[in-house]
């Protein structure tokens, strides 16, 4: 296959559909269950809805990637196999799968449907990327993002599948997969019930002197002054006070975008297969717009031109953007 595929989010079927319209190579998304972990009221496909847009995605020359990146409790892996047999009978192109059970399934019950090893499997080595590739015939792996280009240049040298990075939207650094912030506070779990603060328990408290408090479960994740945009209450992005930081700070990690528009001449050259726009959270004219823009960028750069990438700065998600661990030069 060609380098630089672009991969982008589908929450709903009427952002799937935009996504096509605006030149994906390929749209992911995934069940309205615990099987996918975006598991959101008002997100994801029923079965119709997966298959109408199939339908529509394959009558424009685009894939469609089913996500079951979440880990069956045990005792309930029949939710996972039946949501693999539905993907697989109504013609989804790939599954993106994180859990080894997942995987075997797949790959004895539906082996013409490629398998995606998704970023919650967090395997960054050549070695755990081989014994995936070599047990359950893994087609592409979803690198974590935590890596330098230098190492993905490396690793594509010692793997046997394709390699995709994410490009645009969410920088999450807690280890993919392992996350158990949430499930800590709500006893709902990011890796199993595919959903990082649950809605029904997130609030929003106005303060007597205009600021605003995120909570979490009764628990206060974050505090924003009248004038600042308040964000999701996510325990790993939230601000907290320490006797010896009153004023409040970020205690694992600050609420930044990823934005790698100015890093793509470089990814295509280390061999990255596909590129993906992290978002099954946003609008409709939020996908269109950064699909638009990393379609003429890609376009661009694979054709030998100069990429335009004003329109990309314009839509990053968060006040601060970063390039992340990619734009390291050197091995760590």
């Amino acid at each position: 296959m060609s380098l630089a595929e672009l991969i982008c989010p589908a929450g709903t079927p009427a952002a799937l559909r935009t996504a096509v319209d605006a030149g994906a190579d390929a749209v992911y998304c995934g069940f309205q269950d615990a099987t996918n972990a975006r598991n959101f009221p008002g997100l994801n496909l029923t079965p119709d809805e997966l298959a109408a847009s199939v339908v529509y995605a394959h009558a424009h020359g685009t894939k469609v990637l089913l996500a079951l990146n979440t880990y069956p409790p045990a005792g309930k892996l029949d939710l996972w196999r039946h949501a693999a047999d539905t993907g697989a009978r109504l013609g989804v192109d790939a599954f993106i799968v994180a859990d080894m059970g997942v995987a075997d399934y797949i790959a004895h019950a539906h082996p013409q449907v490629r398998l995606h090893l998704s970023v919650q499997a967090a395997a960054s080595s050549p070695e755990a990327i081989r014994y995936y590739c070599e047990s359950f015939g893994v087609k592409r792996v979803v690198l974590p993002r935590i890596l330098t280009i230098p190492e993905i240049r490396q690793i594509r040298k010692e793997i046997p599948c394709e390699i995709e990075t994410f490009i645009f939207g969410n920088h999450g650094l807690m280890v993919e997969g392992r996350c158990s912030l949430t499930n800590y506070l709500t006893g709902q779990s990011t890796n199993m019930d595919g959903v990082c603060s649950p809605a029904s328990d997130v609030e929003y408290v106005r303060d007597a002197d205009g600021s605003m408090s995120s909570q979490l479960a009764g628990f206060t994740i974050d505090r924003f002054g009248p004038d600042e945009k308040a964000g999701y209450p996510t325990i790993c992005k939230g601000r907290y006070t320490a006797p010896h930081r009153p004023e409040g700070y970020y205690a694992f990690e600050e609420p930044v975008s990823l934005n790698l528009s100015r890093l793509l001449p470089e990814l295509i050259d280390a061999g990255v297969h596909a590129f993906k726009i992290e978002g099954r959270q946003r609008s409709k004219s939020y996908v269109r717009g950064v699909v638009r823009a990393f379609r003429a960028a890609v376009d661009d750069i694979k054709a030998g031109r100069k990429a335009n990438i004003a329109d990309l700065l314009a839509l990053t998600e968060g006040q601060k953007q970063t390039q992340g661990a990619f734009e390291t030069k050197k091995w760590r």
